[in-house]
């Protein structure tokens, strides 16, 4: 609903915001009126938007879009988008699933089970194979239609995205640890981080 490009328009920021769904954008551009903000918000696909050489900075926060793609290609094909779009020197900034936090604590708790007789080996649905956990979530939209809705969100190794990124032509890419709500270089990428934060440089 724009939250993150109305906060940089506040700041004096010159924003575009994409997104797939129709209505989000509706409630993001009332918003902003409400606000007298400029954003040009765009339904796009971020598989397949076209800009090009157009942006200083690309901004992909809180799993939007990438990493949600049903396939590998996919999410690449949103990496190389935001590349393609960016000018040369500018920055991508982005958060995604860090792949070290379920496979680090999925053999601490296989660890735990198996020390003690009484407890049963609870598993993640998370498959080792290919860094893919699928999920099932109850809502209720904003009409009260309950509805159910199935995500299948990839998790990345740090390693994994320093080639993806650098294999794109960003020539320099930092990864940190990521607090939500509180962004910090300063904070180092562990096993405890849910997600991470990632600054390239094109």
């Amino acid at each position: 609903t724009g939250r993150h490009s109305i906060e940089l328009a506040k700041r004096g920021y010159n924003v575009t915001g994409i997104d797939l769904s129709e209505c989000l954008l509706n409630k993001a551009r009332q918003t902003a009126k409400e606000l007298g903000l400029n954003v040009t918000f765009n339904r796009e696909d971020a598989r397949y938007f076209e800009y090009t050489n157009q942006f200083d900075l690309a901004i992909l926060i809180c799993e939007g879009a990438f990493p949600l793609m049903e396939t590998d290609e996919m999410n690449f094909m949103i990496l190389q988008n935001i590349f393609n779009s960016l000018k040369e020197g500018s920055k991508f900034i982005f958060t995604t699933l860090n792949a070290l936090f379920p496979l680090y604590h999925s053999v601490m708790d296989f660890i735990n089970s198996q020390a003690k007789d009484d407890e049963e080996l609870s598993l993640l649905n998370f498959d080792l194979m290919t860094f893919r956990e699928k999920s099932q979530y109850d809502v209720t939209d904003d009409n009260g239609n309950k509805k159910i809705l199935f995500t299948d969100e990839r998790y990345y190794a740090p390693s994994e995205i320093t080639w993806l990124l650098k294999s794109l032509g960003f020539k320099k890419v930092d990864i940190f640890g990521s607090k939500l709500g509180a962004f910090s270089r300063n904070d180092k990428l562990t096993t405890e981080d849910y997600e991470m934060l990632v600054i390239a440089e094109k």
